[in-house]
């Protein structure tokens, strides 16, 4: 068969998709009236997380993997969400940095985008209502927790209700003829140790707030260069040195989607808690039996100093199961009674994490809060 005559084929099949896409755009619509009657929020976390799975599940061919239909439908979803309303996303700018990436994941580009200068802005962007929802780093699976993060949560009354997972890969930038000085976050620093003291040993690191702001000053400086994604390249006018540079190719980053609610079930759940323990001999044992009596998965547990009392700690747990489910129920109200203190911080669908050699794709990259 001639080229020509596919591409006619492609064609009549374009147009068919175009149809489909119409007719979907009339049922959205009637749905959104629906919601503004019922004083539904556009923006469903569950009901998204449930559409991509069920068409990962009639996916029979798989000549387009789990990862092409999320990022496909991603956007598809972003376009039709905006049909009702364009939703207002906050993250630590400037356009580019890692924080950017995860929200253009998961939200595509028919929405908002707010960038801010730190992390406690984004969540008093969101608490003032300035934004619908903001995205925050929570975790790198090389560097673990963002104490930070997780530190905002204990004074804030935002809810969690998403996580976004990222794979990580950088690259080195510049335009520079000799390099003397490289600016990146601290993270990213952290993450390509090796790779810098191999390659640049006596270059100055200077620390930045984000790889989108290294990038600015690395291009003003005529020694300089900055490590963090290749779309810096082209944003900001820099050259690719090296690429893939961190020192472990399996390098995670969660981010989490706050706002005001968090998400009602949708049937594959996390939830995330904080709490603080009476002092007595063997009483996290205790606590923790009571997810293990349930049978509930603990996937996290972090421990945090209180700041307010010597040697007081708060841990954050997150477990799998949904809030509402009567199981979960019962484990938290066993736990509540050896707390001094229990928040349950918001249940959110589980993120895929694309992480077989397969599916990894290191020109879409994240990092922790960058």
């Amino acid at each position: 068969m001639k080229i020509e005559d596919l591409r006619k084929k492609i064609d009549s099949i374009d147009k068919k998709i175009l149809e489909l896409l119409n007719k979907r755009a009339i049922k959205v619509l009637e749905i959104n009236k629906l919601k503004e009657k019922r004083k539904i929020e556009t923006y469903s976390p569950n009901r998204e997380f449930e559409i991509l799975e069920n068409l990962k599940k009639i996916n029979k061919n798989k000549i387009l993997s789990d990862e092409d239909i999320e990022i496909i439908f991603n956007q598809i979803l972003s376009v039709f969400r905006s049909l009702k309303t364009k939703l207002k996303i906050v993250y630590l700018g400037p356009e580019g940095t890692f924080s950017h990436l995860a929200a253009l994941k998961r939200f595509g580009k028919k929405v908002e985008y707010s960038p801010v200068d730190s992390i406690s802005d984004i969540f008093r962007e969101v608490e003032n209502s300035s934004a619908d929802f903001g995205i925050v780093p929570i975790e790198n699976s090389i560097e673990g927790f963002i104490t930070y993060t997780e530190d905002m949560f204990f004074t804030s009354s935002l809810k969690i209700c998403g996580e976004i997972i990222l794979n990580i890969s950088h690259a080195l930038l510049s335009n520079a003829k000799y390099i003397k000085n490289i600016y990146s976050n601290p993270q990213v620093f952290a993450q390509c140790r090796t790779w810098i003291l191999k390659n640049y040993p006596k270059a100055n690191l200077i620390s930045t707030q984000s790889t989108a702001k290294a990038a600015l000053d690395a291009k003003k400086d005529k020694f300089g260069a900055c490590i963090g994604s290749k779309i810096l390249a082209s944003l900001y006018n820099l050259k690719i040195v090296a690429s893939s540079i961190e020192d472990f190719p399996y390098n995670y980053t969660r981010f989490l989607v706050i706002g005001k609610n968090d998400s009602p079930p949708s049937g594959k759940d996390k939830t995330s808690i904080l709490f603080s323990l009476q002092d007595r001999v063997g009483i996290l044992h205790d606590a923790l039996a009571f997810f293990k009596k349930y049978n509930i998965n603990l996937t996290k547990i972090e421990s945090r100093p209180s700041k307010k009392k010597p040697w007081e700690y708060y841990f954050f747990v997150d477990f799998i199961g949904h809030r509402n489910s009567k199981k979960v129920q019962n484990a938290l109200k066993e736990l509540e009674k050896v707390c001094i203190f229990l928040k349950i911080l918001g249940s959110y669908p589980i993120a895929p994490n694309f992480c077989s050699s397969k599916n990894v794709r290191k020109d879409f990259v994240g990092s922790i809060i960058g």
